[in-house]
């Protein structure tokens, strides 16, 4: 089993201090670069287990933070946090920047080989970063559909992959078409995988805070959509030293 030095890592971001947690491969040379975002909840142990499996195949990857080092747990917090920030492409993309930067100065990392995978409100920071113009080889966002302002996705300069559930009330097939639209008019090479009864958060094992309704977990989806995420950046971001092995994702 290769080892992984994982820490945590501190940035500004968004007027707060920001908590991320970095997971280096070992070796020497550099490597490809993740940047991984976390569901609306915030950064959790979920996403430090993600980020050891992308490090254990080869990446360095930084998961980064949304709530200044805090997590979420109570829903109406969270959605009070989140909804005026997914309305907010400015914030979104000074959150995502500034991770992005830490990631990039990483002495490991390749700074011109970077993705963005993301959940949730992660998953739409990591597309509006595509938006943006930013430089990126991949954009995979599960459950994390946003519509953009007029014209911007034309900037998108990589493949866009998303996932969502079938049952997911939040990312509505209307979304999904408005978001679909917006990529094909766009002329971006995009994916989108419908997880059949699905519902929203899919992808995230239980947890014990509450949880609003249509928000469930499918492990056979979800370890479905690990596997998609690592496909999506072993065609795009493929390593190109020996990695090492990757454990699930979920």
């Amino acid at each position: 089993m290769t080892t992984i030095t994982g820490r945590a890592i501190t940035y500004a971001a968004d007027g707060v201090t920001m908590v991320g947690y970095l997971a280096l491969p070992a070796g020497t040379g550099l490597r490809p670069g993740v940047l991984l975002g976390p569901e609306g909840m915030g950064l959790s142990d979920v996403e430090r287990r993600r980020a050891d499996a992308l490090a254990g195949l080869g990446y360095v990857v930084l998961a980064f933070d949304l709530h200044g080092g805090r997590y979420l747990g109570d829903p109406e917090e969270m959605l009070a946090r989140c909804l005026p920030l997914l309305a907010d492409p400015g914030r979104m993309r000074g959150i995502g920047r500034a991770a992005l930067e830490v990631l990039r100065t990483e002495p490991q990392v390749d700074p011109g080989r970077i993705a963005v995978v993301g959940y949730g409100t992660g998953g739409a920071i990591g597309v509006e970063l595509g938006r943006d113009g930013v430089d990126l080889r991949a954009i995979g966002t599960v459950n994390g559909l946003t519509t953009g302002r007029p014209g911007e996705a034309a900037r998108i300069s990589c493949p866009v992959w998303a996932g969502v559930g079938s049952e997911d009330p939040i990312m509505s097939p209307v979304l999904r078409d408005a978001f679909t639209a917006e990529m094909q008019a766009a002329g971006v090479d995009w994916r989108l995988t419908v997880y059949g009864g699905a519902s929203h958060a899919f992808h995230h094992p239980p947890v014990d805070h509450p949880t609003v309704p249509g928000v469930g977990y499918h492990p056979r989806h979800a370890g479905r959509a690990w596997r998609d995420v690592v496909g999506l950046l072993d065609e795009c971001l493929p390593v190109t030293q020996e990695p090492g092995t990757g454990g699930p994702g979920a």
